[in-house]
């Protein structure tokens, strides 16, 4: 059975690309993974739905949610604060 979210991405290792997929049936699970692709530098290939290739736009807005996690978190962490402190003060966070 395919899972409902599946992800292609590559990493670089000596200069060559490997080919990896993650899937998953949580779409919040697709979205924290996409925040990890983004955070070490991996490329990301390809995201498809039930086994169809995401439209750009669709796409395109897990990884600004994906980026706007990424960048909740990383505001927690080099300012000590909470979550909810950052999402008043940033908006980030939901």
């Amino acid at each position: 059975m395919l899972p409902k979210y599946s992800i292609e991405y590559t990493v670089t290792f000596r200069e060559r690309d490997f080919v990896h997929h993650m899937g998953t049936d949580d779409p919040v699970a697709a979205e924290e993974f996409l925040t990890e692709l983004l955070e070490r530098g991996y490329k990301i290939k390809g995201i498809r739905h039930e086994g169809v290739e995401l439209p750009e736009k669709d796409s395109d807005k897990m990884i600004k949610t994906a980026a706007a996690m990424l960048a909740a978190r990383r505001i927690c962490e080099s300012l000590g604060i909470k979550p909810e402190e950052e999402h008043h003060r940033f908006g980030f966070s939901a």
